[in-house]
């Protein structure tokens, strides 16, 4: 019984907490509201992860949204115009017919690909790390490349939650961004933890050889 009320608790956590994103994002008419509600929704995610989890949802919630409603704008339509720059270069490859442009496909691919990829570490390193935005970026790119086995497992996580909600649509009302964010941040907070402890251990290591 009481691993089923635990349960029931997480599940009830995870659909408030998607309602809540749900929620604020059409309070800022999406284009406001869209990306201040993800890194309100990661925030929380983060914290959950770290073991704080009786946290006041709404009032956490309502506190990250304020205090990242504009750089939370700026790196969210950074993403999504660099996104709609390859969507244009895609078309540009798959409409044009000449064989010279077709040579581009490989390195397009590659490109894309690492852009996804880095993408998933946005939010997670945005909520984690007190950075600025375009550190926010470069760091999402190397924590990506040097940790491949959690890059693998975000992959997979997204994989399995988009397919699901693809059958069953109509729980993406309460389990969408929120199980993303799971996803993305669990595998992201075992790479930020190696990297704290390879830190950690450099610097004793300076500190034996001085």
């Amino acid at each position: 019984m009481n691993a089923l009320n635990k349960a029931f608790e997480w599940i009830t956590k995870v659909a408030y907490l998607n309602l809540l994103w749900i929620g604020f994002t059409l309070c800022g008419l999406i284009v406001v509201g869209l990306f201040p509600s993800t890194a309100a929704t990661f925030s929380i995610v983060r914290k959950w992860v770290s073991g704080n989890t009786d946290i006041p949802l709404f009032k956490t919630f309502w506190k990250v949204y304020r205090q990242s409603l504009l750089q939370a704008n700026i790196l969210g339509y950074i993403i999504a115009a660099m996104g709609y720059i390859l969507y244009l270069d895609f078309l540009f490859i798959t409409l044009v017919e000449n064989d010279y442009f077709m040579l581009l496909t490989i390195p397009f691919l590659f490109i894309s690909i690492f852009f996804i990829l880095t993408s998933f570490y946005i939010f997670p390193v945005y909520v984690h790390y007190d950075m600025k935005l375009l550190q926010v970026l470069k760091s999402s790119f190397f924590i990506m490349v040097l940790n491949p086995i959690p890059t693998a497992v975000m992959v997979l996580g997204v994989f399995g939650i988009t397919y699901g909600l693809w059958h069953f649509q109509g729980l993406a009302l309460f389990f969408s961004m929120s199980l993303l964010a799971l996803a993305l941040t669990m595998p992201a907070h075992k790479a930020f933890s190696k990297i704290h402890e390879k830190k950690a251990y450099l610097s004793k290591q300076k500190l034996m050889e001085e």
